[in-house]
C-alpha cells in the first residue's frame, strides 16, 4: 500500500480549520483528523477521572488508561475514549477551562503528536489531513502541503459569533482572545513557517476558502 499524503493545517482560533479541513478532505476523498479532539479528550478523562489537572505527574500517569479513539471519515466523525462516546462532551464549559493545563505538558504533547503520526500513517484513503496546533511545524514538518489558515481577528469574531449566537459579541471576543492567548503560549501559529503556505481568508467566503486550500493541496502534491 502506498504512503497516504499528509497535509497539516494550523491557524488561530476562529480561522474555519476545522470546518474547511473537513470539507477539502471530502472534495479530495482523503481522511480528517481533529488533533484538538485528542487534546480535549486527555481533559476530559482526566476530569473524569477525578485527576487533578494542576499535577502534571498525575496527568501523565492518567495516560496509561487512555483508550483513544476517533473517527477519520469526515462524513462519520466520533470521539471515544475507553470506548465511551464524548463527542459532545469534549466540547464542554468545563473541558475548555482545563483544555489548555493539560496541553501545556511537554510529555502529553509528545504522547499525542506520536499518536497522531500513528493515526496518520495508518489511513486506507489517499491522504489525510490533519488539523491543529504543532501540525506544520512539529507533528508533521515534512508533509508536502502545510498551510497557515488565518483571518483578521475581526473576521474571526464575526465567524465565531455567528456559531454561537447564544453567545453576546463580548462574550465572543473575550473567549476567542483568551483561547489564542492559551495557545500561544505552547504554539506559534499566527506566523507561518519556511514552507507553509498562508491561506488569509479574511475576505473569502467559506466556499473561496475550500476551494483555496484544495487549490494548495493540489499544487503542493500532484
Amino acid at each position: 500500500m502506498s504512503t497516504p499524503i499528509v497535509v497539516a493545517i494550523d491557524g488561530p482560533a476562529g480561522s474555519g480549520k476545522s470546518s474547511v479541513s473537513k470539507a477539502a478532505a471530502r472534495k479530495l476523498d482523503f481522511a480528517y483528523l481533529d488533533t484538538g479532539a485528542a487534546y480535549r479528550a486527555v481533559a476530559w478523562h482526566v476530569l473524569n477521572t477525578g485527576t487533578n489537572p494542576e499535577d502534571e505527574q498525575a496527568v501523565i500517569d492518567s495516560l496509561e488508561e487512555f483508550g483513544y479513539d476517533i473517527g477519520t471519515d469526515p462524513d462519520n466523525y466520533y470521539v471515544k475514549v475507553n470506548e465511551i462516546d464524548i463527542t459532545e462532551a469534549i466540547r464542554e464549559v468545563r473541558i475548555t477551562d482545563v483544555v489548555s493545563k493539560v496541553a501545556k505538558i511537554p510529555v502529553v504533547r509528545q504522547y499525542l503528536g506520536d499518536l497522531f503520526r500513528h493515526i496518520m500513517a495508518s489511513t486506507t484513503k489517499p491522504g489525510i489531513i490533519a488539523e491543529g496546533r504543532d501540525i506544520t511545524t512539529v507533528v508533521a514538518p515534512d508533509a508536502p502541503a502545510r498551510i497557515l489558515l488565518t483571518a483578521s481577528e475581526e473576521a474571526r469574531m464575526a465567524r465565531r459569533s455567528a456559531e454561537l449566537p447564544q453567545q453576546s459579541q463580548d462574550q465572543t471576543a473575550s473567549a476567542l482572545r483568551a483561547r489564542d492567548a492559551a495557545d500561544s503560549r505552547v504554539s506559534d501559529f499566527m506566523t507561518a513557517a519556511d514552507g507553509v503556505v498562508t491561506v488569509d481568508s479574511t475576505d473569502f467566503s467559506y466556499e473561496q476558502t475550500i476551494d483555496a486550500v484544495v487549490e494548495v493541496i493540489r499544487s503542493r502534491t500532484s
